[in-house]
């Protein structure tokens, strides 16, 4: 998985000051401000609450970030930054297509259990209709998906994968592995357990392996049937 620098990316609507003490005191303000912007949401959120949970001054915050609105800019850039970056490591024509899926699914859900408040952070902000998105979702993402279905349409040109519409297999990656942090609560229901177990985590990668590996049956031609069988049997 690629690995987030905690360096904040610009805000779009303004740049951080620059200086050496940015560096020690930006990741601690956006580690707090996707905590608490991903559990209370915007409208929710004051800039003394995030002061709070990262111990400085909210007049420290506002150096470095001229508003709230600023700040949670920011905070929705860095997140969805490692997205992207994790989507262009795995799926890339260079790598074996099965083992670049299995990579970005893993990464994926690997970071709905590491930092579930930015998943629903971005949750929030879509479904209370995207205001502070529409520029990247519109430009860069739309960009990201171009690039990505070339390469799914390449992989189906060579004859190495199933005629499935690229586009529509995003969504559905995204959908099936952000829900293990937007929908953690129900999740932890229904298995009756809480937290979610590692073994759990792992049976979601092979259960969205299992769905996606028929779309490559040349290359999933070699799997051993253990592995076929990995999901039956860590439920056990």
């Amino acid at each position: 998985m690629a690995q987030d620098s905690l360096e904040a990316s610009p805000s779009p609507r303004k740049r951080p000051r620059a200086g050496a003490p940015r560096r020690a005191t930006v990741p601690q303000i956006l580690n707090a401000a996707e905590w608490t912007f991903g559990t209370r949401g915007l409208k929710g959120t004051r800039l003394e609450d995030i002061a709070k949970v990262c111990d400085i001054p909210k007049g420290n915050i506002l150096y470095y970030f001229g508003s709230k609105e600023d700040l949670y800019n920011a905070t929705l850039s860095r997140l969805l930054d490692v997205w992207l970056t994790d989507a262009d490591h795995w799926l890339s024509s260079d790598k074996d297509p099965l083992d670049g899926l299995r990579g970005y699914i893993e990464a994926k859900i690997a970071f709905s259990r590491a930092r579930p408040e930015g998943s629903r952070l971005f949750a929030q902000e879509v479904l209370s209709g995207g205001h502070m998105v529409q520029d990247f979702l519109r430009r860069e993402l739309r960009a990201h998906v171009a690039r990505h279905v070339a390469i799914f349409l390449e992989w189906q040109a060579k004859g190495i994968m199933a005629p499935i519409d690229p586009t529509h297999l995003l969504f559905l990656l995204w959908s099936g592995t952000q829900a293990y942090a937007d929908m953690q609560v129900q999740y932890e229901a229904v298995l009756d357990r809480t937290p979610l177990t590692n073994g759990d985590y792992e049976t979601a990668v092979e259960t969205i392996m299992t769905l996606v590996r028929p779309l490559f049956s040349q290359l999933a031609s070699g799997v051993s049937e253990s592995d076929e069988n990995k999901t039956l049997k860590r439920s056990l």
